[in-house]
């Protein structure tokens, strides 16, 4: 047997286990999954309004970026630890962007953090830039960390609300953007704070058990005062694609028609990983996620190219979109952009 072709039997193994997380999601239903705590020690969600000032369960961490080292976590912010504020250098004159990643393979930050990070200070130079870490809950079987992202948004909701009443920050000036899991993170973030957050941006919002979830447990429009949405990988049936298919958004952009993106093509990634062989299969995640994470390549394309902004025109529906059919009216980037390309805009 060739080395390609061996190359390409551990790829399909590789990819079949992958794929397996996926597959082994239930049946979609009607009725709304059920988000639960999967570890040992669980217990309801408050329904006093206590509980946003109690810091004591808080697992997810939140680093403080700089322009300097955008990959590295150099500082965390605590909450409840208000000379941490001050020992990370907080600028609270400025605009606060809080960037919430998505489900982990690795355990680790993909490459694309210290890109946004770099683009969002490259756009706003003395804005903070803080990285919420939830890599323990994001890195179990998706299902689970599904689950996880009730319970991190509570985390994201009391850090937000806990800031913001420490240094009467604006809530205009608080902006959350949330990838794939992270967006709904988000989503449930805004749900909670007792002030409607400025602006929630999700990056290709998860779909699995998310697709017929209520507002409570997914990103909305009812999140924060502005809620814009880029769907770039919605192939597959309801429930069933990486990302979700239905708009959640004031404004939702569909880049591509949003099913599939251009040059993310399996075959093509197949064959680059074969030939690279041990290597390659470092990068085997790319054949999911090449769509997926484009939705954040896109937001970074409009962060940093400011003359030539991509457009997004409204379509009456995807039929619509397919056959050409287009309003005339286009719809710009907003600052920081709400990027898109030509694709369905549903508000």
């Amino acid at each position: 047997m060739g080395k390609e072709n061996i190359c390409f039997l551990t790829v399909w193994i590789l990819l079949g286990k992958f794929f397996a997380t996926f597959s082994s999601l239930p049946e979609t239903t009607t009725t709304t999954p059920e988000f639960v705590d999967s570890t040992p020690s669980t217990s309801p969600l408050p329904i006093t309004a206590e509980w946003i000032s109690n810091y004591t369960d808080i697992v997810s961490k939140f680093s403080l970026r700089t322009s300097d080292s955008p990959d590295d976590d150099l500082c965390y912010i605590v909450p409840g630890q208000p000379e941490t504020i001050n020992e990370c250098q907080f600028n609270s004159k400025t605009q606060t962007f809080i960037v919430i990643h998505g489900w982990s393979v690795t355990g680790m930050f993909e490459s694309w953090v210290p890109k946004l990070v770099s683009a969002l200070y490259e756009r706003e130079p003395y804005a903070n830039v803080i990285v919420v870490d939830w890599l323990t809950r994001a890195n179990q079987h998706y299902p689970t960390s599904a689950a996880y992202t009730k319970l991190v948004g509570r985390d994201v909701a009391k850090f937000v609300t806990w800031i913001q009443k420490e240094l009467q920050l604006p809530w205009e000036r608080i902006h959350l953007l949330g990838y794939s899991l992270g967006a709904h993170v988000a989503g449930i973030a805004g749900d909670l704070t007792d002030h409607k957050i400025s602006r929630i941006t999700g990056l290709d919002p998860a779909g699995p058990t998310f697709e017929h979830a209520d507002d409570q447990n997914t990103l909305s429009r009812d999140d924060a005062q502005f809620v814009d949405v880029l769907h770039t990988n919605t192939r597959g049936s309801p429930d069933r694609s990486i990302g979700i298919q239905r708009p959640v958004g004031h404004i939702d952009i569909y880049p591509n028609g949003g099913t599939f993106q251009p040059g993310c093509n399996i075959q093509n990634t197949l064959m680059g990983i074969a030939l690279e062989g041990i290597r390659g299969l470092q990068n085997m995640d790319q054949i999911v996620k090449c769509s997926h994470e484009r939705s954040i390549h896109l937001f970074i394309d409009s962060l940093l190219n400011t003359e030539q902004q991509s457009m997004a025109y409204r379509c009456a529906s995807k039929d619509a979109f397919n056959k050409g059919i287009l309003v005339t009216t286009s719809t710009r980037s907003a600052p920081p952009a709400a990027p898109g390309c030509t694709s369905r805009l549903v508000t």
